[in-house]
């Protein structure tokens, strides 16, 4: 037994004297190395330049200076830092820098097999949010991370609210079930998969940081954008402008555009997102004019009708009508996808926030947000406003400025949804031609003017005064366009 512990202890000695022998010879200035900084470069390069299976935390003591220092030198290189093989400052200080936690080990731009999704409408999914911030500034940051590439490649993301997406997103602490256990505040901030079954595409954010929108802690459209990065197939940049480069470096969200080295990256696996109005390069062939729905026949209808900014939006097929709210002259047509490409046709219904500017166009069960004519971001499903499950498309939307709620209507019924609480308001639905008497027919859009709500129903188009409880006037719904 005593023989035993003593060989024991004569390894643990004999560990510790290359541990200082391995330090000293790694530190630049060994007077000022510290045990503490030469075990987190160990754990620093045993993560994130070690091969999965390779060497496993503490081997390179063993295996003695040779190995860290070539380990050293191979961070260094893809890091852009001076290659000297030695813990000197600069690498130190980049070790201790905030990063993902996806490996470096290679100055692969793809992953390896290049890896990708074969589908182009992928689904995504946050199951797990954080307390340091609102959902809903989650869900936003999230959606403009994944426009961001989007607006590169020919990939559309639909969001998801319950069941399993193809990337699904979450906030864990510490082990979470996935072989990569997060490491508290700073260090390691999230970590991605890339696509394929299984775990592939799924996103992971330590919860133990502090999230936010702005710069007071980790901007989450900052390292979302990263992370999506590997999620669609990319694996990290030796480029330090690259959204890919695997250290933390804050990005303004609004106006951000990927840089080139990802744009090249992201490109190689899926191509470049063709404009909606591009055209071939072909000679001698005018350029086709789509035909425009005869507005001035006596039957034509619209199918919604919206303010955006001081403008009257009306849409109808693939065309859509912009005119000033007092002044119906010098009105002409416009294709949907010249100015919401994303949209393409066909809205089924349309209103704006005037307060905040922000418009909301609905086809089928998805919806999607500009700010003027800006898309805010992928589509999103029409539940998230609290609709029930047999609700599948919206005839008509309308905001009404003074109690701030938004009215939906669907076949015979309406719904309310308050704006302010951003809740669908109980009671409903309940009957059109019981609340609106004098509205006759199908509702197809609707809009607030001065106070005064406008039904567009068929060719005709209501004046109702809420006050009053009763239509005002009846005109013909294309006279708004001036027919």
């Amino acid at each position: 037994m005593k023989i035993l512990q003593a060989s024991g202890l004569f390894f643990l000695l004999i560990t510790a004297l290359k541990l200082s022998a391995v330090a000293s010879a790694l530190f630049a200035s060994p007077a000022r190395s510290t045990r503490r900084d030469y075990y987190i470069a160990q754990a620093y390069l045993d993560r994130y330049y070690t091969k999965k299976g390779g060497h496993q935390i503490g081997e390179m003591v063993v295996k003695g200076h040779n190995t860290m220092e070539r380990k050293i030198k191979e961070m260094q290189a893809f890091l852009g830092l001076q290659v000297t093989g030695k813990l000197d400052y600069s690498t130190m200080k980049m070790m201790k820098r905030p990063r993902c936690g996806v490996p470096d080990i290679a100055n692969y731009r793809l992953f390896p097999g290049e890896p990708k999704w074969k589908k182009n409408i992928l689904t995504y999914r946050v199951s797990k949010y954080t307390s340091s911030m609102s959902h809903a500034d989650v869900d936003k940051a999230v959606d403009m991370a994944l426009q961001a590439w989007s607006n590169a490649v020919p990939l559309n993301f639909v969001r998801q609210d319950t069941g399993e997406a193809d990337i699904m997103i979450s906030f864990e602490i510490g082990d979470h079930g996935d072989s990569y256990p997060f490491d508290g505040p700073r260090g390691t901030l999230a970590h991605a998969f890339a696509p394929g079954e299984g775990l592939g595409g799924d996103t992971h954010f330590d919860n133990a940081e502090k999230w936010t929108m702005g710069m007071n802690g980790f901007n989450l459209f900052t390292v979302a954008a990263h992370e999506f990065g590997h999620a669609l197939g990319l694996a990290h940049s030796s480029d330090p402008s690259a959204l890919m480069y695997p250290t933390y470096r804050y990005q303004h969200p609004y106006g951000f555009r990927l840089p080139k080295d990802d744009v090249k990256g992201i490109q190689a696996l899926y191509g470049p997102r063709k404009a909606v109005t591009e055209r071939p390069n072909v000679p001698n062939v005018p350029p086709h004019k789509p035909s425009e729905p005869d507005i001035c026949d006596s039957t034509s209808s619209f199918d919604a009708v919206t303010m955006l900014g001081k403008e009257l939006l009306f849409f109808k097929d693939r065309i859509f009508w912009r005119r000033q709210v007092h002044l119906a002259a010098g009105i002409r047509p416009s294709t949907i996808t010249s100015s919401f490409p994303q949209l393409m046709s066909n809205v089924d219904a349309a209103y704006e926030v005037t307060e905040t500017g922000i418009a909301f166009f609905f086809k089928g069960p998805h919806y999607w947000i500009t700010r003027g004519f800006q898309m805010q971001g992928p589509p999103r499903t029409i539940y998230d406003f609290g609709f029930p499950r047999h609700v599948q498309h919206i005839d008509a939307a309308v905001y009404l400025r003074e109690p701030r709620k938004t009215l939906f209507f669907v076949g015979k019924d309406y719904y309310s949804y308050d704006e302010v609480k951003r809740k669908m308001e109980k009671d409903y639905p309940k009957n059109i031609e019981e609340e609106f008497p004098g509205i006759i027919g199908k509702i197809d859009a609707a809009v607030e003017v001065n106070g005064y709500i406008h039904f567009f129903s068929g060719p005709k188009a209501y004046k109702y005064d809420v006050e009053k409880e009763d239509v005002v006037n009846v005109v013909k719904a294309n006279s708004w366009i001036g027919c």
